[in-house]
């Protein structure tokens, strides 16, 4: 290929531009926070011209380092969410992100009416406050303005895409929920009329097909200060783009992202599943037609972790040595780690799901504490992978696992190695690696395989953790009917 690929990871907080070399090392980065605006009611909201600038921002830096030409722009990001433009690539509105809870009360509805249930028979996706379905119902009864001037109710990436290249569409993983049938990769009507919102059924873009390539238009050129005409890649999101980028190949690997929240995927090419089970977690159309990645992406993860740190007043950087100073089973301290104010979306979903600490005593230590709420959040990853199906290799990205020691608690409580890929930004690298397949020129999946370590379980905790995830599961049955929103 004449010229490298710059991989733009779009996240919550964070946007990311890195480029690889053809042994998938990075060999330039740049990164730029995005602001969230957390406003009363549990709304969570980001400005789009703000999200561009972030990529305008990185995309220019890593650009200028290069000492050879800008061959395409892969782009990934975050999922979920809700967001409304115009014709013309304009937000009509703040973006809904996925991390908003104003509809917790919409799902709250529909899991006692049977609409969640409904929708999962038909897509084998689960409905959580901060997906399309949810936030869509919301404004079409409280704010039917804003979807009345919209023209595509779309995502993350795709409104990115829109203003470099003029495109309208959506990439078929983030068109995976809440309305694809995965069998078809189509739309299912009767999913969207059970929420009733088939009045709104013009909002949603077709997925692209497989392997589509965008250009920059004039307008997005100007923005990068790249050539007009250049390739552009969106998708898969960043849930699946991880999962490529850190060398999930075969049916049966899964990946563990430690991030702000706790994504646990695996491959799969079977696309069935218990109609009647329950309504939650989604399957992810891949690139690949015949690959899915089933996953559960709970709500729990490194921000619960933030939270705990502020309440101590300890800093991040400590964790790894308080989780030292506190043994397995963290001396009989356990949590609960729901502390999303959205509630919990895999492997079940409830909008009143809240976090809680037992066991505790005038004895009870900080780094208790701290071990206690990594441990919950490691066996919210068992459970979610007994959901998902895990039988093969397991990966990890994220925040959370540059924690040596978080990582082996995972190891231990998941009863598994874990591959920790050498370059961390598996989200861009995902990115870059679908568009050089997409671009006719794909790199080599064993050469960017190199460089990773694993992560060995430790049998002496065995039992401990066993124990520990039966009280966990014991806790979560006696906990459910208590919760309200």
């Amino acid at each position: 290929m004449a010229g490298r690929i710059i991989g733009v990871d779009i996240g919550t907080s964070l946007t990311k531009a890195v480029v690889f070399d053809d042994a998938g090392v990075s060999i330039a980065d740049a990164c730029t926070p995005s602001t969230v605006h957390h406003l009363p009611g549990g709304r969570v909201e980001q400005d789009l011209d703000q999200v561009i600038g972030t990529v305008v921002t990185v995309v220019r830096e890593v650009a200028a380092r290069l000492d050879e030409p800008v061959a395409a722009l892969a782009l990934t990001g975050q999922g979920d969410g809700l967001w409304l433009r115009d014709a013309g690539g304009a937000a009509v509105r703040p973006a809904l992100s996925w991390l908003d809870g104003r509809a917790n009360s919409v799902v709250a509805k529909w899991q006692a009416s049977g609409v969640s249930q409904e929708v999962f028979r038909h897509t084998g996706s689960g409905i959580f406050p901060g997906c399309h379905a949810a936030l869509l119902s919301y404004l079409d009864e409280h704010e039917p303005e804003s979807l009345d001037r919209a023209v595509v109710a779309g995502y993350c990436v795709d409104a990115v895409l829109q203003r470099l290249t003029g495109e309208i569409t959506v990439d078929v993983s983030d068109a995976s929920l809440p309305f694809l049938d995965p069998v078809t990769r189509t739309y299912s009507a009767a999913a969207i009329e059970a929420c009733g919102l088939g009045h709104r059924r013009g909002l949603l873009a077709e997925p692209a097909p497989a392997g589509a390539v965008f250009r920059l238009n004039a307008a997005g050129a100007a923005l990068l200060g790249l050539p007009e005409g250049l390739p552009v890649t969106a998708g898969p999101f960043d849930l699946p783009a991880s999962a490529i980028g850190a060398g999930v190949r075969e049916p049966g690997d899964g990946i563990l992202t430690a991030g702000t929240t706790l994504a646990c995927q695996v491959l799969t090419r079977d696309v069935s599943w218990d109609r009647d089970g329950e309504p939650a977690g989604m399957f992810l159309a891949t690139p690949s037609p015949e690959d899915y990645l089933r996953a559960m992406p709970a709500m729990v993860g490194t921000a619960g972790i933030d939270w705990v740190c502020g309440l101590l007043g300890i800093r991040v950087e400590q964790i790894g040595e308080l989780l030292t100073q506190s043994p397995p089973g963290a001396n009989g301290v356990r949590a609960l780690p729901f502390l999303s104010a959205s509630g919990e979306r895999a492997p079940f979903v409830d909008a009143g799901a809240r976090a809680q600490f037992a066991g505790l005593s005038l004895e009870t230590t900080r780094a208790d504490l701290v071990r206690a709420l990594c441990e919950s959040v490691a066996y919210a990853a068992r459970h979610c992978f007994a959901s998902a199906g895990l039988s093969g290799r397991l990966y990890a990205c994220g925040g959370g696992v540059r924690s040596a020691e978080w990582t082996r608690i995972f190891a231990d409580v998941l009863g598994t190695g874990i591959v920790i890929p050498g370059d961390p930004g598996v989200g861009a690298r995902g990115a870059v690696f679908t568009a050089g397949a997409a671009l006719g020129e794909p790199f080599d999946a064993e050469v960017w395989a190199r460089g990773a370590h694993t992560v060995a379980v430790r049998p002496d905790n065995a039992e401990t953790y066993e124990r520990g995830y039966r009280d966990y599961l014991a806790a979560l049955d006696g906990a459910r009917p208590l919760w309200r929103i």
